[in-house]
C-alpha cells in the first residue's frame, strides 16, 4: 500500500541496563554453543527490585512520553493507542493498552491492544496509516503505537525460550500523524503478507485447558518441533516464511518506487547473527553493515519493538540524514510478515 501525507513524528525507547551474555554463559544460564552461533554481547534485562524494576506497560508509558515530547504538535492530536506485545502485561484479563493511553495521553483517547506477535509492531503502523488516511479531508490526526515486554524468569527464561535468540526487556513508541508539520519522516509504502496455516509454528501440536497446563518456562523450540512432527518438515515450513517475507519486501519497495539499491539502511526482527546473515544475503543481497545488526547484538529480542527501537537508534546516533530511505521488515509466528518504507525527511533536532 503507497501511503500519501502520512508521516513519523518521533519515536522513544526505553530500556533497562544490559546483562552481559558472556557472564550468562559463565553461570550456567546460556549454552556456550547459542552463544557462538548468535555472537549477542549483552541483552536488556530488567531486574527484580532493581532501579529499572518496571512492568511492560509502564516503559512502555516511558516510551511514549519521550516520542510524544520529540513530537511536536502531533503530541496534541492523538486521536487512537495502539498497544503490542507478546508476553505477560502484569495482570491477566487486563487491557493494557488502556493504562499505556491513560498515563502517556490522558484517559479519552481510545486504546486498543494488537497481538500478532513479533511483527505487531510494523502491522500496527499500517493500521494506523490506515485510521489516518480514512480521517476527513483537512483533519489532522495522530496516533500513539507503543510496545513492551518484560520477559521475567521463572515463567520465560530469556537465554533458551528460542534457538537462535536472545529476549530483551524494553518498551517502544511511535507517534504516525497526517501532519507534515515538524515530522522526522515520510512513510512511503507498507506490505503485509501472510500464510495462517504456520500458526502451529508457536502453538505445537494441540491446545491447553489453560495457563496452568503450559510447560514452564516456555520453550517454543519444543513447540515447533512437537509442529514439525506432525504436520511438515523443518525445511518445507522455513522456505514458506522466506517467500512470505520475500513477498512483503517486493510490494512495499514496489509501492515506494524504491529499488533495494535505494535503501541506505535496514531494520531487521533482532535475531542471532546466524539469522539475520542469512536474511541479509539471500533475502536482501546487502551488507551486515547496512544492518540494525550493532544495536541488535546490545539489547535483544525486544518482541514486538525491534523495529521501533532500531530506527530511533538511527535517529539519535545520526546515522540516517534527510534523504536517506530505511526498509523496515517484521516477521512474526502466525504467520505474518509486514515490511515498511520510510524516507527520512527533518531528523535535526533528535537527541538521546
Amino acid at each position: 500500500m503507497r501511503w500519501e501525507q502520512v508521516y513519523l513524528a518521533g519515536t522513544g525507547v526505553w530500556l533497562a541496563d544490559r546483562t552481559n551474555a558472556a557472564e550468562a554463559v559463565a553461570t550456567g544460564a546460556y549454552d556456550a554453543a547459542e552463544h557462538a552461533v548468535n555472537q549477542i554481547h549483552s541483552v536488556s534485562s530488567a531486574v527484580a527490585d532493581g532501579p529499572d524494576d518496571l512492568s511492560a506497560p509502564e516503559m512502555a508509558v516511558r516510551a511514549a512520553r519521550t516520542a510524544l515530547r520529540r513530537s511536536g504538535p502531533a503530541a496534541e492530536r492523538v486521536a487512537a493507542v495502539f498497544h503490542s506485545y507478546l508476553w505477560f502485561q502484569g495482570a491477566e484479563l487486563w487491557p493494557s493498552a488502556a493504562y499505556v493511553a491513560q498515563h502517556a495521553v490522558g484517559s479519552a483517547v481510545p486504546a486498543f491492544d494488537l497481538l500478532q506477535q513479533c511483527n505487531a509492531g510494523l502491522a500496527g503502523l499500517e493500521l494506523a496509516a490506515r485510521q489516518l488516511c480514512s480521517r476527513p479531508v483537512g483533519e489532522d490526526e495522530a496516533v500513539l503505537l507503543t510496545t513492551a515486554d518484560r520477559f521475567a524468569p521463572p515463567a520465560f527464561d530469556r537465554w533458551r525460550a528460542e534457538r537462535g535468540m536472545v529476549y530483551g526487556d524494553g518498551g517502544t513508541a511511535l507517534v504516525l500523524t497526517s501532519s507534515p508539520e515538524a515530522a522526522t519522516a515520510r512513510l512511503l509504502a507498507t506490505a503485509t503478507r501472510v500464510d495462517n496455516s504456520l500458526e502451529g509454528l508457536a502453538r505445537g501440536a494441540g491446545f491447553r485447558s489453560g495457563p496452568q497446563d503450559e510447560p514452564r518456562p516456555v520453550d517454543l523450540g519444543a513447540r515447533a518441533e512437537e509442529y514439525f512432527r506432525a504436520h511438515r518438515n523443518m525445511r518445507a515450513a522455513t522456505l514458506r516464511t522466506a517467500e512470505v517475507a520475500a513477498d512483503s519486501i517486493r510490494a512495499a519497495l514496489a509501492d515506494a518506487d524504491t529499488p533495494m539499491e535505494r535503501i541506505d539502511r535496514v531494520v531487521l526482527n533482532a535475531t542471532g547473527h546466524q539469522r539475520l546473515t542469512w536474511q541479509l544475503e539471500h533475502q536482501l543481497g546487502i551488507e551486515e553493515k547496512y544492518s540494525n545488526w550493532e544495536f541488535c547484538r546490545e539489547v535483544g529480542h525486544l518482541g514486538a519493538g525491534d523495529h521501533f527501537a532500531g530506527l530511533n537508534e538511527l535517529l539519535e546516533t545520526g546515522e540516517v540524514g534527510a534523504g536517506d530511505r530505511v526498509l523496515l521488515v517484521g516477521g512474526g509466528t502466525g504467520y505474518s510478515c509486514t515490511s515498511a518504507v520510510v524516507e527520512i525527511t527533518d531528523p535535526s533536532g533528535w537527541s538521546a
